[in-house]
């Protein structure tokens, strides 16, 4: 498969810009260390989202904010945006070479190429179907699962 990592960094981006929102500075740098790469990817990615009008930055000013409503925002944006895909190729990249002396690589194309194109175009649709604030969601839900694991315990040390 041939998506690449700036699909997930730019979602990790795209919920850390919502979730950090009243933070005053939410730069590369701070992105970088929640993502785990170096600043200059986070730049590249933001830079990505930003011409697809997903977030927006001002010159002069460290960090970025959203463009648009999280559920206005769907997998499907971000894939496009961040290039996961080389368009020339599609999703799977098929061998250069097949044999075309071989009964086999003369005709894997034609057996493969459509189901292959089908199995894109399914994904690509379950993908305009996920938004932003889905994930959002599910990250806050697993948030507030931590912090209630964390009271009980913190209340137990206060008794001892």
């Amino acid at each position: 498969m041939q998506i690449t990592s700036r699909f997930t960094i730019a979602v990790h981006i795209i919920t850390a810009l919502d979730y950090f929102r009243d933070m005053d500075r939410v730069n590369s740098e701070f992105l970088a260390g929640s993502v785990g790469v170096n600043p200059v990817i986070v730049r590249t990615v933001i830079g990505k989202l930003r011409e697809a009008g997903i977030v927006r930055t001002q010159k002069g000013s460290s960090g970025a904010e959203l463009a648009r409503p999280l559920d206005g925002i769907t997998f499907y944006d971000i894939y496009k945006a961040v290039d996961s895909v080389n368009e020339d190729e599609g999703l799977f990249h098929f061998h250069e070479q097949p044999n075309p002396e071989c009964p086999v690589g003369r005709n894997i194309h034609k057996a493969m190429d459509r189901r292959l194109a089908s199995v894109q175009d399914a994904m690509e649709a379950e993908m305009k179907r996920i938004t932003l604030a889905d994930v959002v969601e599910d990250i806050r839900a697993e948030i507030l699962g931590e912090e209630e694991q964390i009271r009980p315990a913190r209340r137990k040390r206060g008794k001892s």
